[in-house]
């Protein structure tokens, strides 16, 4: 178990991934495995059912997450229900999921959404999908929409799912802080491509990619000698990008060469992590 992490900026794909993983979109091009069988060749009930209970989610907003009309510890009962969850057992089911998060039964039980903080009700969102002891958790800007001050909250959280609870977590964020913070690996995403990926360490630490280095480039780092003016600013999503034969990124990169702009670049293993990327074409571990 590990949390593996998959970051890019807004537009590249990452949430299209998540939807896929979730079998909420079917792929158009390649398969999605789950324990060796492709997910969109679930077609008895009871697959799927076991696909949903150790495949589940928590999404940007826990606010659109819940029902503002509906007390927040229905969804938690249900949701046991709905997993077979005897109803005996459910309420103790319901107690260990919220006590994994840090929050008891009497904090929650008969509230609505909106008598909690953002911080708060992303952890009963959570606990929700903890309920199923699944084993992957797909958690897609778990943080954005979550005042800085409680974010480390919930990335910590995280931690504690892996460490304790044995749950794999995919975490997609754009904040390469609390991505360096909380991952083992780390994939970088450029215009529907991972273009490095490996040890969180060896990736952010020392990016090989170009665009990973403009990514680094990017965060301000807490020294005042070092001026704004310093930064690499990063243009908005083209359209050109999508549509070009080659790399992606060939329109931005400084070391950009002809073949670039015709070959997509391989992926090349080296220095503990695959990269995508023709300089490093004839650098690649044998």
């Amino acid at each position: 178990n590990e949390i593996f992490t998959l970051a890019g900026e807004s537009g590249c794909g990452k949430s299209t991934v998540s939807k896929m993983l979730l079998g909420f979109l079917e792929p158009t091009q390649g398969e999605v495995y789950y324990k060796g069988k492709d997910i969109v060749n679930l077609k008895k009930w009871e697959e799927k059912k076991e696909f949903m209970k150790e495949v589940q989610s928590v999404f940007q907003n826990p606010f659109e997450t819940f029902n503002p009309l509906r007390k927040v510890d229905r969804y938690l009962y249900d949701t046991a229900k709905q997993y077979g969850i005897t109803k005996n057992g459910n309420g103790k089911r319901v107690e260990e999921a919220l006590k994994a998060v840090g929050l008891g039964i009497t904090e929650v039980k008969g509230r609505y959404p909106n008598e909690f903080s953002g911080g708060q009700l992303q952890r009963i969102s959570v606990a929700r999908s903890l309920i199923t002891t699944p084993s992957l958790l797909v958690a897609d800007e778990p943080v954005s929409m979550v005042d800085a001050s409680l974010r480390m909250s919930i990335v910590n959280l995280f931690k504690d799912l892996r460490d304790k609870y044995n749950v794999s977590v995919l975490y997609i964020t754009h904040d390469l802080a609390t991505a360096y913070y909380v991952s083992d690996r780390i994939g970088i995403m450029f215009r529907g491509n991972i273009i490095e990926m490996g040890g969180v360490e060896d990736v952010l630490m020392n990016p090989k990619h170009p665009y990973t280095q403009m990514l680094k480039e990017s965060i301000p780092e807490p020294d005042p000698k070092k001026k704004w003016t310093e930064r690499i600013s990063i243009k908005e999503l083209e359209t050109e990008e999508y549509m070009r034969k080659g790399c992606k990124f060939a329109g931005r990169c400084p070391f950009v060469m002809e073949k670039c702009k015709d070959n997509i670049p391989p992926e090349i293993q080296t220095e503990n992590r695959m990269v995508r990327c023709w300089l490093y074409e004839n650098k690649g571990d044998k």
